[in-house]
């Protein structure tokens, strides 16, 4: 027989005192951290027409999301702790990788965070004029970012419910609106396409950053109740909630009304809603539009946060960031990301989605990378799930992604691509000056004492 080696992980964490996410309100926090509803699927049908929207929110999904969340799901039943994919880079290829991961992930984090803000009061400033600019709007999103922040603060548990009924308030109107619609229906508008007048960097971008970030989740690993079983229960109820909230939208909105590609980018479903069911229908979209921000910004805000904690438990950031607060909370690290989100805030929407993606995709492939090397290390090691394939299947899974990922980073701007690189360089830079500052005692790192390593015991049988 070959040598096999048996190896137990288990995790304990400073978090465990404090009320654990359950299996709902992890669904929709993670509904959130990838979706949020249709908003901001517009542009696919602006950049390549209606048929390849509808055929793009499908197919996707099988090329990217299904193999993103199945190896989430293994993998962080196999690390539940916080840190998620860092840890995993980490045991894979070693800290200096893992904190480039966990850099660059952050700083994708905070850019799409940055988003939300901008977005909420793009789809209300039509009913209030003053926040469209100027003074009143920085206000507002200042305002803005204090609350929401001020929610992580309270506690993951609070963010997660909040998240669940944020999330039926937005599905609702459109679940109307596809009712409503029916019988307005004429299904040769769903078959229009013209390769020739096809954008598409948009249309990939934005497909990517609508159905992406389904391994967020695993950076609050360590603060989800008995994770070996509620985390791949959550994601496989979340991957047909987020595709159906953008499919049947699509489907409806193109359609019950006549094509006008140059009318399809961000808010237009609130225009949809008015020509089916009346301005009623429109104020509520608008409502759940706005909603559907501020749920994106907690479970953006709530990953981010957990995973510098997860960090500097295991060394790579100075202690602090591990300090929680009375309510089990990291508070040091959401007020570094809140600043990061009011700092970034300024950027155009199509920036901060080429940016982040492109940034993003670097991660992803170190990501899969951790996958297949963590099957050939350690094949019998404790997964309390663990995807039905071999290592050729492992590697097999990760080709299409990987495949879709350069595309992605080929068809980036020039510009966009100068500023990752440039926000990739302070990663590489860093991580020695830390390294610097611990050996010089300017800083206090540790790892902590309640997280337990990987114990690999190895038992060689001679083959007869």
């Amino acid at each position: 027989m070959e040598a096999e080696d048996n190896v137990e992980y288990s995790s304990l964490h400073r978090g465990a005192n404090f009320t654990k996410v359950s299996f709902v309100p992890l669904t929709f926090l993670i509904f959130y951290g990838v979706s949020g509803g249709p908003f901001g699927v517009e542009d696919t049908v602006r950049a390549a027409g209606p048929f390849l929207a509808l055929v793009g929110y499908l197919i996707f999904p099988i090329v990217w999301s299904i193999p993103e969340s199945l190896i989430t799901a293994e993998l962080s039943t196999m690390f539940p702790e916080n840190g998620g994919y860092v840890v995993w880079v980490s045991k894979s290829f070693g800290p200096y990788w893992g904190f480039q991961l966990g850099w660059v992930k952050w700083m994708s984090g905070v850019v799409d965070n940055a988003l939300y803000p901008v977005l909420f009061l793009d789809y209300i400033k039509s009913s209030v004029p003053a926040l469209a600019n100027g003074l009143p709007r920085t206000i507002a999103i200042l305002a803005l970012v204090i609350a929401l922040t001020y929610l992580n603060y309270r506690g993951l548990t609070i963010v997660a419910w909040v998240a669940t009924v944020l999330a039926i308030f937005t599905l609702l109107p459109f679940v109307i609106m596809g009712f409503i619609a029916l019988p307005k229906l004429e299904p040769s508008r769903w078959f229009v396409v013209d390769l020739e007048n096809v954008q598409w960097g948009l249309y990939l971008n934005t497909l990517f950053w609508n159905l992406n970030y389904w391994d967020s989740m695993s950076t609050m690993a360590g603060e989800v109740e008995d994770p070996g079983k509620t985390i791949p229960k959550a994601l496989f109820y979340a991957l047909p909630l987020v595709v159906s909230g953008y499919f049947f939208p699509l489907l409806f909105g193109t359609g019950a009304v006549p094509l006008h590609r140059d009318l399809w980018s961000d808010g237009y479903f609130s225009d949809i809603a008015k020509i089916i069911g009346g301005v009623w229908l429109r104020l509520w979209v608008q409502g759940a539009s706005a909603v559907s921000n501020m749920g994106m910004f907690l479970a953006e805000m709530s990953g981010d946060s957990y995973q510098l904690l997860g960090m500097a438990e295991r060394g790579m950031l100075p202690d602090f960031f591990a300090k929680r607060s009375r309510y089990g909370t990291p508070l040091i690290s959401i007020l570094f990301s809140a600043s990061g989100v009011v700092l970034l805030s300024c950027l155009s929407f199509q920036e901060i989605v080429a940016a982040e993606n492109f940034m993003n995709c670097f991660g992803m492939i170190l990501e899969f990378l951790s996958f297949v090397k963590l099957r050939i290390k350690y094949p019998a090691a404790s997964r309390p799930y663990r995807i039905p394939l071999g290592t050729i299947g492992s590697i097999l899974i990760c080709l299409p992604p990987t495949l879709f990922l350069l595309l992605v980073i080929a068809l980036c701007s020039f510009k966009v691509m100068i500023v990752s690189f440039l926000a990739i360089l302070v990663g590489l830079i860093m991580q020695p000056c830390l390294v610097y500052c611990d050996k010089k005692k300017w800083l206090s790192f540790s790892v902590s004492s309640d997280l337990v390593e990987l114990q690999t015991n190895y038992h060689q049988v001679v083959e007869a």
